[in-house]
C-alpha cells in the first residue's frame, strides 16, 4: 500500500492553522468557542484542539457574520440557533462575491497598467 502524500487529505488543523486560514486571532477562535456551542472542535487529552474541515467551515460562517457583516457575536448567536441553513448559504454567497471582487480589482489593474 502506498504512503498518501496529498496535503489537501490532512483530516485535523491545529487552532493556528485555522487561524491563518480564516484571518482571525488564536484567542478569538477560543472566544468564539466559549459562545457559541455550534463550534466544538476535537481535543487531545491534553486539550489541545484539532479543527476538521466541517468545523472550519462553521467558523468561517462566524467569522462572515461577526467580521464581514458587523454583527455582534450575540446576534450572530442567535442567527445559527434560529436558521444555520440560511447563514451558511449566505456566507458563501458572501465568500464568491468577495473573490469575484478581488479578481475584478485584478483585472482593472492589469488594464489599467496597458494604457
Amino acid at each position: 500500500m502506498a504512503l498518501n502524500t496529498d496535503k489537501n487529505l490532512k483530516l485535523y488543523f491545529s487552532i493556528k492553522e485555522v487561524a491563518e486560514q480564516v484571518g482571525v486571532t488564536e484567542s478569538n477562535l477560543r472566544f468564539w468557542e466559549k459562545e457559541i456551542p455550534s463550534l466544538k472542535p476535537k481535543t487531545t487529552g491534553n486539550n489541545v484542539r484539532q479543527y476538521t474541515a466541517e468545523d472550519i467551515e462553521n467558523i468561517k460562517t462566524v467569522y462572515n457574520l461577526v467580521k464581514v457583516r458587523g454583527f455582534k457575536i450575540a446576534a450572530a448567536k442567535k442567527m445559527l440557533s434560529a436558521n444555520k441553513e440560511g447563514v451558511d448559504k449566505n456566507a458563501r454567497v458572501m465568500e464568491g462575491l468577495i473573490k469575484v471582487r478581488e479578481e475584478l480589482k485584478d483585472l482593472k489593474k492589469h488594464l489599467d497598467s496597458l494604457v
